[in-house]
């Protein structure tokens, strides 16, 4: 039997930001003035956030570059040191084209911009496209990080379709990160989960977007798994990066030189 769809309304959180939420309706397909809903894409001075509405619900979810945890791993995280630095191959002189082919809130993105890469980042849900769109248009008027975000671009699409018909240069690095199975113990990835899972679900089609990704990158593709995860089903990986939650399988094509 079928799952029924989550029923999602639009809400403006102020009066100066009626018209804009209006807009964000309409590119959606969704209602503005629904009662009976189960979420609720919401519009105020903080940007645009996704809230799952009822008891025991948590709280909304929004993309937010500038503050919080991502400006805390910005400036305390590591820099090239990181694990996710060394999977896509960062190295002196080396800082590769990448596309994200699973950018969800665009965290691993903007990690990899901050470090100096051109990130291009595909997201088909278009719900989790639009927050993540609207944290890069906020976080372009920030002072602090709009040079890094002037290095990420964003497309809402079906990954698989797109790289099949790519049409331009192909990505050094395309990063993978499929969305389930996800088993990390953080407060704030369980609550994003919770909140995604009725709009995405599990990724079954992640071997065929490997596949894809296999055929278009011109030097690695990289996947992020849980780390007691098995590899996704086709290549085997070239080896192998393991931190304590989560590790990268590497797919080598090419040697990535400065």
């Amino acid at each position: 039997m079928p799952v029924p769809s989550p029923r999602i309304r639009v809400e403006a959180l102020a009066p100066h930001c009626f018209d804009q939420a209006r807009a964000w309706a309409d590119r959606l397909g969704l209602s503005f003035s629904q009662e009976n809903a189960d979420f609720a894409l919401q519009l105020g001075d903080d940007g645009l956030q996704l809230l799952e509405l009822g008891p025991q619900a948590p709280g909304a979810v929004r993309v937010d570059f500038v503050e919080g945890a991502v400006a805390h791993r910005r400036q305390f995280g590591g820099g090239s040191g990181q694990m996710i630095a060394k999977a896509v191959g960062i190295a002196p002189g080396v800082r590769p084209r990448v596309l994200d082919a699973t950018a969800g809130l665009g965290r691993d993105a903007f990690v990899l911009a901050s470090l100096g890469c051109q990130v291009l980042m595909i997201e088909r849900q278009p719900l989790i496209a639009a927050l993540l769109e609207d944290g890069l248009v906020r976080a372009s008027r920030a002072t602090e990080v709009q040079d890094i975000v002037q290095r990420m671009a964003l497309l809402q699409g079906n990954a698989i379709e797109l790289m099949r018909g790519w049409g331009e240069d192909a990505p050094q690095v395309i990063y993978l990160d499929p969305m389930f199975p996800h088993r990390d113990k953080s407060a704030l990835v369980k609550k994003e989960m919770r909140l995604f899972r009725p709009f995405v679900g599990d990724d079954l089609d992640a071997p065929a977007l490997l596949a894809e990704a296999l055929r278009l990158a011109s030097h690695r593709v990289v996947v992020k798994r849980p780390r007691k995860a098995p590899a996704l089903e086709g290549a085997e990986p070239s080896y192998r990066l393991e931190g304590k939650s989560s590790r990268y399988d590497i797919y080598a094509r090419k040697s990535l030189k400065g």
